[in-house]
C-alpha cells in the first residue's frame, strides 16, 4: 500500500469514527428528551460503565450496566438539563483504539447543562459481532464551567485596565501586596500547604474569582520540596506532572529534581498570583455554625497568632501527614542516630560507617542509594511484603495515556473518564505487562529473599497508592544493588532487639549501625483532622483517603460531612486534574447553586 492509499484508507476510518459517534451522540440526547429509560438503555452494551464528575450527580460518581446507567441518567436529566451534544473544534477527533482489549471508537464530546457547560467521553464497539450499530461501553460526562462564571483564561483573560496607565494610584505591585496582607478582610478560602495540591487549587480558585490565601509553614513556597533528601527526583516522567495554566519549559529533563521543582513552586505562585503567606502555620479551628465560617487561628514565624474566618478550610498538605515512629524493641539503647526518613538529607556526613534502614518502600530504597553512593555499608530491614517496580519501563505504562500525545486537558478528560471497576481492571492488565518486564529483577529479588506481592488483587502498585499510600518502590538501581550484594537485606522477624552496636539477631549475631532511618511512613490524614480540629471532627469527616464503599477516594476533592471543609492531595497530575473539579463545587457553593451533604 503507497502512501496516498495508506492516508486515504486514514481518511475513510476517520470519517466513519466521526459519523458514528455524532450519531450516537444525537440518538442519545434524543433518549434522554425522551424521558424512557428503554430509549436510554438501548444505546448501551449490557456490560457498560457510566462516570459523572458533578455534571449530572453534583459529585464523583459511577454506575455499571446498562438499566442502571439507564435509570440513573433519567433521574438526574429532570434536574441537569443536558442537550446540545455535539464534537467539538479543537480537541482530539473520534478515532479507533483499543482499550481494555476492547476494540473501540473513541470520542470526546461536549454539552451543556442547566448549570454550565460539560464535556466527556464516549467508547463505542459493534452492537453485535459484524454489526455495523454501535453501542456504547463508557459513558464520562464531567463539567467544565459554571455559567457566566468560566475561568478568566485565553480569550476571557482580565483586561488589566485596572491598573494599566493608571498614572497616580496603584500599579499591579501595589495591588498584589494589599490583596495579600488582608488587613481590611478575611479570605474566602484558607488553604493550608503550599506544594502541588495548595497551589493547584488556589490557581483554580483564583480564575474562577475566588478569594483565597495559601499558608505554608515553612520560609519559603517550595521548601517541603526542598528539605526533602539531596538526591530526590520525581518517579514519573515531565509530560504529565504540570500544574494547571502553565506546562513547564521543554528544556527541562524528563525527571525533574527536587530543588527544580520547589523553585518551579515558587515562580508559579508569583506567576499566578496566588496569596500565600510563608512562615505561617495553621494551629487549629473551629466551625461556627450560625456565621457559616471557620475560626482558624494561625501563627506567623515571628509568634504572632491571628484569627481569619474563611467560609472554607482546604487542607492541601499530602497523602500523609506527621511521621509514624513505631515502637521497636530496644531502640532507646541504640547509641547510634536514629532519624525518620523526612528528616534525610544526604548520607555524606556518614562515610564509611554503618547504616541500618527499616523499610522497603521507595523512599527507604533512595536512601539507601544515596547511603550507598556515599560509601556507606547500608541494610534494608524488611517488615512486610512490597511491590517493587521498575521506573522505566514498567512504571512508565501508567503513562500510555499521556504519551499518546494531545492537548493536556484532553489526556486528563480521558484519564478521569474511568469507573472504579475499570481503573482496578486497567491497573490489573498494566501489571501483569510489569511483571513481564521486570520478570528477571522480581526472580533476583526472591532468590535472596526479598518478599515481593502484586497487591492484594494483583492490581499493583498503584492501587496500593490509593488504598493505602505505600508499599511499594519504584525502583531507581537500588534492586540490583540488593541482588548483587551490594546492599544488605535484613527481614525484620530476624530481630531479637536493637541493641547499643545495632540490631541483635535471633540467631545470636549483631549487625553493626551507626545510624538507623526509620523509612516507616506516615499517619493518615485523619490524624492531621484530630490534632487540628479535635476528636469529633475527626470521627465526623472519618477516613481521608483510601477507598471507600462506592470505589472513590475517601473525603478527597468532593464536599465531605463537615461543611467548608475541604481535602486535595496527591501527585502532580491527580492535584491539576482534581483541582479543577474542587474550584467548581467550591465556586458553587459560594454562588448558592451548591449545599452542604
Amino acid at each position: 500500500m503507497d502512501d496516498f492509499d495508506q492516508s486515504l484508507r486514514e481518511f475513510r476510518l476517520a470519517e466513519q469514527a466521526r459519523r458514528s459517534a455524532a450519531g450516537w451522540l444525537k440518538a442519545f440526547e434524543a433518549a434522554l428528551a425522551s424521558g424512557e429509560a428503554s430509549r436510554i438503555g438501548a444505546l448501551f452494551h449490557e456490560d457498560s460503565h457510566w462516570r459523572d464528575i458533578l455534571a449530572f450527580t453534583w459529585t464523583f460518581s459511577s454506575a455499571a450496566g446498562r438499566d442502571s446507567i439507564a435509570a440513573r441518567l433519567l433521574a438526574e436529566q429532570a434536574r441537569t438539563a443536558a442537550h446540545g451534544f455535539h464534537l467539538p473544534r479543537g480537541r482530539k477527533p473520534p478515532r479507533r483504539v483499543t482499550r481494555l482489549g476492547i476494540d473501540s471508537i473513541e470520542a470526546i464530546f461536549a454539552f451543556t447543562t442547566a448549570e454550565g457547560r460539560g464535556a466527556g467521553i464516549i467508547r463505542l464497539s459493534p452492537a453485535d459481532a459484524g454489526s455495523e450499530d454501535m453501542k456504547a461501553w463508557l459513558l464520562s460526562t464531567t463539567l467544565e464551567s459554571l455559567a457566566g462564571h468560566e475561568e478568566k483564561t485565553g480569550a476571557n483573560r482580565p483586561t488589566g485596565a485596572a491598573y494599566s496607565r493608571n498614572f497616580g494610584g496603584d500599579n499591579w505591585a501595589d495591588m498584589r501586596r494589599k490583596a495579600g496582607a488582608y488587613e481590611d478582610r478575611d479570605p474566602a478560602v484558607l488553604v493550608i500547604g503550599g506544594a502541588q495540591a495548595g497551589l493547584s487549587i488556589a490557581a483554580r480558585l483564583n480564575q474562577l474569582g475566588v478569594d483565597t490565601l495559601v499558608v505554608e509553614k515553612w520560609p519559603r513556597i517550595g521548601d517541603s520540596w526542598r528539605r526533602r533528601y539531596h538526591s530526590l527526583a520525581l518517579h514519573n516522567s515531565i509530560h504529565l506532572n504540570h500544574l494547571p495554566y502553565m506546562e513547564f519549559p521543554p528544556t527541562w529533563p524528563k525527571y525533574i529534581p527536587k530543588d527544580m521543582l520547589g523553585n518551579w513552586f515558587e515562580f508559579y505562585a508569583d506567576a499566578m498570583e496566588i496569596n500565600c503567606w510563608t512562615g505561617t502555620e495553621f494551629v487549629g479551628g473551629s466551625w461556627d455554625d450560625e456565621a457559616k465560617c471557620w475560626a482558624a487561628r494561625l501563627r506567623r514565624s515571628d509568634g504572632t497568632e491571628r484569627i481569619l474566618r474563611p467560609r472554607h478550610l482546604v487542607f492541601a498538605n499530602g497523602v500523609s501527614s506527621y511521621p509514624m515512629i513505631p515502637d521497636l524493641p530496644g531502640l532507646e539503647d541504640f547509641r547510634g542516630q536514629v532519624i525518620h526518613s523526612e528528616g534525610f538529607d544526604s548520607g555524606a556526613a556518614w562515610e564509611g560507617k554503618n547504616a541500618l534502614i527499616l523499610g522497603t518502600g521507595s523512599s527507604a530504597n533512595d536512601i539507601a542509594l544515596d547511603l550507598h553512593s556515599h560509601g556507606v555499608n547500608t541494610t534494608l530491614i524488611q517488615r512486610g511484603s512490597t511491590t517493587v517496580v521498575s521506573i522505566d519501563p514498567s512504571a512508565r505504562l501508567n503513562e500510555a495515556i499521556w504519551d499518546e500525545g494531545g492537548p493536556l486537558e484532553d489526556c486528563d478528560l480521558i484519564v478521569s473518564s474511568a469507573t472504579p471497576p475499570l481503573i482496578v481492571k486497567g491497573y490489573k492488565a498494566v501489571t501483569k505487562r510489569m511483571l513481564e518486564l521486570d520478570k528477571e529483577m522480581i526472580e533476583g529479588l526472591r532468590r535472596i529473599g526479598f518478599k515481593h506481592d502484586v497487591g492484594e488483587d494483583e492490581a499493583g502498585h498503584q492501587m496500593k497508592y490509593f488504598r493505602r499510600g505505600g508499599g511499594y518502590n519504584l525502583d531507581a538501581g537500588s534492586s540490583a544493588l540488593m541482588i548483587a550484594g551490594q546492599l544488605g537485606l535484613l527481614q525484620y522477624d530476624q530481630i531479637e532487639r536493637f541493641i547499643a552496636s545495632g540490631a541483635l539477631l535471633k540467631d545470636g549475631s549483631t549487625v553493626p549501625a551507626d545510624l538507623i532511618v526509620l523509612a516507616t511512613g506516615y499517619y493518615p490524614q485523619q490524624e492531621l483532622v484530630r490534632r487540628a480540629l479535635g476528636e469529633e471532627m475527626a470521627e465526623r469527616i472519618g477516613p481521608v483517603w483510601g477507598i471507600g464503599e462506592d470505589g472513590e477516594l475517601n473525603n478527597m476533592y468532593r464536599r465531605t460531612p463537615q461543611e467548608g471543609l475541604w481535602f486535595i492531595a496527591g501527585g502532580l497530575s491527580q492535584c491539576r486534574i482534581n483541582s479543577k473539579y474542587l474550584a467548581l463545587q467550591i465556586k458553587a457553593m459560594e454562588l448558592g447553586k451548591l449545599g452542604p451533604l
